[in-house]
């Protein structure tokens, strides 16, 4: 599996097509953000299972209670968006365009 380095602007152009691009050639992305910081997306079969989690639930007692609390936890819903809307600032730049 390689990896790719693609600037912040290509993500926001087209994420779906980036992101599916991703998932189809394999290649891990790194993407640079504008203060030099830098991300990674890696690509992960359906199927797959990643062991990260597992392994902190095993060895980590601060990650388990945090797993815990989590799941006692009230879930609050994800607002929705409307097409155009900045997720942000919830403010609608559709017309900007």
């Amino acid at each position: 599996m390689g990896t790719k380095m693609i600037p912040l602007s290509q993500l926001e152009s087209d994420p779906k097509g980036t992101l599916n691009e991703c998932c189809d050639s394999g290649e891990a992305l790194v993407v640079e953000l504008p203060d030099n910081r830098m991300v990674t997306i890696q690509p992960l079969e359906p199927d797959e299972d990643d062991s990260l989690v597992s392994e902190l639930l095993e060895s980590n007692a601060a990650f388990r209670a945090l797993v815990e609390k989590s799941k006692s936890s009230p879930r609050k819903p994800f607002p929705c968006r409307t097409e155009g809307e900045d997720a942000s600032s919830g403010r609608d730049f559709s017309s900007a365009r």
